[in-house]
């Protein structure tokens, strides 16, 4: 007797222009997040203590609050609150999951050079066949569209 595999919900891949869209509402809220998290305690240590950090380290400090925003976001609904905004989720491309740690800190990582490089891994979306950005094709990830 031969039972049928279960079969995986089938999901839309999200348009590149919606994933841009909610890039440039992400940017926004990572003013904040930033303010908060970087400029804040920046002003404090220069104001009150007079000590001004070395530039690797407000990089790493950068690196690593950006890296807890979005990985704690992915790994609690594969979205950001931009991306809930856009409907958009980050699900794993192989099975559709919700992204391991190590995934979400590959992908995380793998987007800054990405965006940084003159946003080439962005634009490597425009030849991908499936329209994924550089660094979701080699971290294994996907940005799925969720319908309401």
């Amino acid at each position: 007797m031969n039972t049928p595999l279960p079969q995986r919900p089938r999901v839309e891949l999200a348009g590149l222009r919606r994933r841009l869209a909610s890039m440039l509402y992400e940017s926004l809220l990572l003013l904040g997040v930033l303010g908060l998290t970087f400029m804040v305690p920046y002003l404090v240590l220069g104001v009150v203590l007079n000590v001004a950090p070395a530039g690797w380290f407000a990089w790493l400090h950068v690196y690593l609050v950006l890296g807890a925003y979005f990985v704690w976001y992915w790994r609690r609904h594969g979205q950001t609150l931009a991306m809930q905004t856009w409907r958009l989720q980050l699900v794993t491309a192989t099975d559709g999951r919700a992204l391991p740690l190590a995934t979400a800190w590959l992908r995380y990582t793998l987007a800054w050079p990405s965006v940084l490089c003159f946003g080439l891994g962005l634009a490597w979306a425009l030849v991908d066949r499936d329209r994924q950005f550089l660094h979701d094709r080699l971290a294994g990830t996907r940005v799925v569209f969720r319908p309401a």
